[in-house]
C-alpha cells in the first residue's frame, strides 16, 4: 500500500490521472460546452485550506456534527506523523486537530466519523495497528483517543467504510479485504471494544467493499460492493445483524446501467435507497439510482462530464426534501461538482470546482442543524492540500436525533442549535420528558404511546423539526 499524495487510487482512476485526462477530455467538449447551461447556485466558501501541518488530502468521509455543535472528521494523510488526522470544526470555522496517527494506532483514515449514543466518535483506517491491516478506534469530543481493534486479516483488512450504530447498540462496518476468503468482510465491535467477524464475501454475493452500511427501517443492513456479483462489477445487498447476506442487484455493463459503487445508500423518507456508481450509466461517468428493499433498481441520472463525473461520495437527504452529493471530477474544469436532485431524478449542478477553492471532492456532505451544507475536497485550495468549504442554499434549522430509532423508554440525544430555551419535545406528537445539556443539545426519554415519525422541539424562534423521522420499532 502505497503512503503518498494521489496514490491511493483503488479503480485505477483517482485523482492523480484525471488532470491531463480531463485536458484532451473538455478540449473535445469546447464545441458543446456552452450549449449545455450549467444551473446556478451559491458560491462555496472555503473555511478550511489544509497545509500538512493540520492534515492534507481528506478522503471518502463526511464530517459529523458533535453533540456539542463543532464538526468532526478525518484527514487521509499529513498531521506530526504524517499518517493522518482528526480533527473538529467550529461553525465559525477554528480548526482544532485533535489526533494525529502514528501508525501504531492506525494510518490514513479514509471513513466518516461515528457520532455514538454515548457521546464518543468512532471511526476507522485503511493502514496501520498491529498488522499494519488497519484499525477501529474510538476518541472522545475533547480528544482522548483509544485504539480498540487491529485487524488481522483473517478477520478483515483495509477499511474505509466508517461505522455506523445498529437498534442493539453495536457497531457495524465493513473491510475492503481480508476475510475467510480474502475479499472482504462484513464486522461489529461494541462501544466498549468487542469485536465479531460477521460475514466473510465470495465472488457471487459482491467483493471488495468500499462503502459502509446503513440499517433500513426493516431492521436490515443495507450496502454495496465495489466488485463482484453476477457479473463482475458491484452489488447492493442486506444482511441481517447475525450476518445472513442476500444480494438484492448485481450491476451490469449494460449501455445504461452503473458500475463499481463506492458509496453508501442513504433511505430517503419514500422508503427507497439511493445511491451512485462511480462509472457506468449512459454515457460511462456514473449515475444515481433507487433501489427498494425488495431490489428492485432504477437508474435516475447518467452523468455526462458537465454535470459531474465519477461520484464516489455519500448521498444525503436535506431537510428541503432534496438529495445532495459531489462528484470528484467533471463540471466546468474537470475537478468535481457539487449537486442536488429530487426524489424523482431530476438533477441541478449547483457548483463546479476550480481548484483555488478546492478540487476532487471525493467526500461526502454533512448538513449541520443550522441548515448549512459543508464538506471537504481531497485538493485545492492555497497548497493543493484540500480543502473545508460550506455551502449555504437557504435551508432552515432542524434537529437531529441520536440515534435516529428507539423504543419506549430508550434515552435519546437531539442535536440542534439555540435549543436552551426549549420549552417542549414531542416524539410525533407525543410529549416527552426532557432535559437541556446545552444550546445545541437536549437528552429525551422516548414517551409511552410514541409511534414512528418525526421529533419536534419549540424553542422561543420557532418549532424545529427532526430531519428524518424517529422509528419507534
Amino acid at each position: 500500500m502505497k503512503n503518498s499524495r494521489n496514490s491511493f487510487e483503488p479503480s485505477g482512476w483517482g485523482p492523480a490521472g484525471k488532470r491531463e485526462a480531463y485536458k484532451l477530455l473538455m478540449a473535445l467538449a469546447i464545441p458543446w460546452l456552452f450549449a449545455c447551461p450549467m444551473a446556478s447556485g451559491q458560491t462555496p466558501t472555503t473555511v478550511v485550506t489544509f497545509d500538512v501541518t493540520n492534515g492534507f488530502l481528506p478522503y471518502f468521509g463526511s464530517m459529523v456534527q458533535g453533540a456539542n455543535g463543532d464538526l468532526y472528521g478525518t484527514t487521509y494523510e499529513g498531521g506530526a506523523n504524517g499518517a493522518g488526522t482528526i480533527f473538529k470544526l467550529t461553525p465559525a470555522g477554528t480548526l482544532t486537530t485533535l489526533h494525529s496517527f502514528d501508525t501504531t494506532d492506525g494510518a490514513f483514515p479514509g471513513g466518516s466519523l461515528l457520532l455514538a449514543t454515548n457521546g464518543d466518535l468512532y471511526g476507522t483506517t485503511w493502514e496501520g495497528g498491529s498488522y499494519t491491516n488497519g484499525t477501529i478506534f474510538k476518541i472522545t469530543p475533547a480528544g482522548v483517543f483509544t485504539s480498540l481493534h487491529s485487524f488481522d486479516s483473517t478477520d478483515g483488512e483495509l477499511s474505509v467504510s466508517g461505522l455506523i450504530q445498529a437498534t442493539n447498540g453495536d457497531l457495524y462496518g465493513t473491510t475492503y479485504n481480508g476475510g475467510a476468503n480474502g475479499l472482504g468482510t462484513v464486522f461489529k465491535i461494541t462501544p466498549a471494544g468487542v469485536f465479531t467477524s460477521v460475514h466473510s464475501f465470495v465472488v457471487s454475493e459482491g467483493t471488495t467493499p468500499y462503502a459502509g452500511l446503513i440499517q433500513g427501517t426493516d431492521g436490515y443492513l443495507y450496502g454495496t460492493t465495489y466488485q463482484g456479483g453476477a457479473n463482475g462489477v458491484g452489488t447492493v445487498f442486506k444482511i441481517t445483524a447475525a450476518g445472513v447476506l442476500t444480494v438484492l442487484y448485481s450491476f451490469t455493463v449494460s449501455v445504461t446501467d452503473g458500475t463499481h459503487p463506492y458509496a453508501a445508500l442513504v433511505q430517503a423518507d419514500n422508503g427507497l435507497f439511493y445511491g451512485s456508481t462511480s462509472s457506468g450509466g449512459g454515457s460511462g461517468y456514473g449515475a444515481i439510482f433507487s433501489i427498494t428493499p425488495e431490489g428492485a433498481l432504477t437508474i435516475l441520472h447518467s452523468f455526462a462530464v458537465l454535470d459531474g463525473d465519477n461520484p464516489q461520495s455519500r448521498l444525503i437527504q436535506a431537510n428541503d426534501g432534496n438529495l445532495y452529493g459531489t462528484t470528484s471530477g467533471g463540471g466546468t474544469t474537470g475537478t468535481g461538482t457539487i449537486f442536488k436532485m429530487t426524489l424523482a431524478g431530476t438533477l441541478t449542478s449547483l457548483f463546479s470546482f476550480d481548484g483555488t477553492n478546492g478540487s476532487f471532492p471525493i467526500g461526502g456532505l454533512v448538513q449541520h442543524t443550522d441548515g448549512t451544507l459543508y464538506g471537504t475536497t481531497w485538493e485545492g485550495g492555497t497548497h493543493n492540500d484540500g480543502t473545508v468549504f460550506t455551502l449555504s442554499e437557504g435551508l432552515g434549522p432542524f434537529v437531529e436525533t441520536v440515534p435516529t430509532s428507539g423504543r419506549v423508554g430508550a434515552a435519546v440525544k437531539i442535536l440542534g442549535t439555540h435549543l436552551s430555551a426549549a420549552s417542549s419535545v414531542t416524539f410525533n406528537g407525543t410529549a416527552a420528558v426532557f432535559h437541556v445539556v446545552g444550546p445545541s443539545e437536549i437528552t429525551a426519554t422516548v414517551p409511552a404511546g410514541a409511534t414512528t415519525g418525526n421529533v419536534q422541539v419549540a424553542t422561543p424562534g420557532g418549532v424545529l423539526v427532526s430531519n428524518v423521522a424517529f422509528q419507534v420499532p
